[in-house]
């Protein structure tokens, strides 16, 4: 076992569950942090082939503005909710089992959802099998020490997750040949009031009533250290 013996938890999926967290976490999206930027820019630039399967896409806010630029994307998730509210072409399926033929994508997306997977092989296995020999795969994840000023009332904080940016590369690289990393480590989110600082808390997981709890014991205004990693990968030849 991994880290000293800390077992690695997954982050519940409860979008269609719990919409109201959803709601909450998209109120304070972090600008850059590495993505989706660099990833649009590498897609339109042609240094990832088409066409692109995103795995746990969501509503497809990627998917619609690489359609902008003549890219197709196939966004695949679980969520019901959410994918109602993607771009076609969309399929609810299961990351682990996509159902796709072999090598049918250049690339393959999985970002931030590897961690709701008890066990991220399944899905990077699924992966290489749904890519073309020499694709791409591109996949992120949170440091387990993202949100530092959060950590005295964030359950969890700090500890192991089944796929983050501490154990990442490691993962990939079982499958996949690493071709380079993108990290960020700084303070780019800021929460100007009590309710925002409430608000962040809902979208990370916490309860209202827990949250409004914790959020008085944070001062605000307040800035947030976002900490995490993007992984570049391709399938052998």
């Amino acid at each position: 076992m991994p880290d000293g013996g800390q077992q690695p938890r997954a982050v519940p999926c409860d979008y269609d569950t719990d919409p109201g967290r959803w709601a909450a976490n998209q109120a304070f999206r972090p600008p850059g942090a590495g993505l989706p930027g660099t990833v649009t820019q590498r897609i339109i630039a042609g240094q990832t082939a088409g066409p692109v399967l995103e795995l746990g896409g969501g509503t497809g806010p990627l998917a619609r503005e690489l359609a902008g630029h003549g890219i197709r994307v196939v966004v695949a998730d679980l969520a019901h909710r959410l994918l109602s509210q993607a771009p076609r072409p969309a399929v609810r399926t299961d990351a682990r089992a996509a159902g796709f033929q072999a090598g049918s994508f250049g690339t393959v997306l999985a970002f931030w959802m590897l961690y709701h997977l008890p066990e991220p092989a399944e899905a990077l296995r699924e992966a290489r099998r749904v890519l073309r020999p020499g694709g791409s795969f591109v996949a992120c994840a949170p440091s387990r020490e993202n949100d530092p000023e959060l950590a005295a009332v964030l359950p969890g904080w700090g500890t192991p997750l089944t796929f983050d940016a501490e154990n990442a590369a490691q993962q990939v690289g079982r499958f996949f040949e690493i071709t380079g990393t993108d990290s960020w480590d700084a303070p780019l989110i800021g929460l100007a009031t009590a309710d925002d600082v409430r608000r962040y808390l809902r979208g990370r997981g916490l309860a209202e009533a827990a949250a409004g709890r914790a959020a008085a014991q944070v001062p605000a205004p307040l800035r947030l250290t976002k900490r995490g990693t993007l992984i570049w990968a391709r399938k052998a030849p």
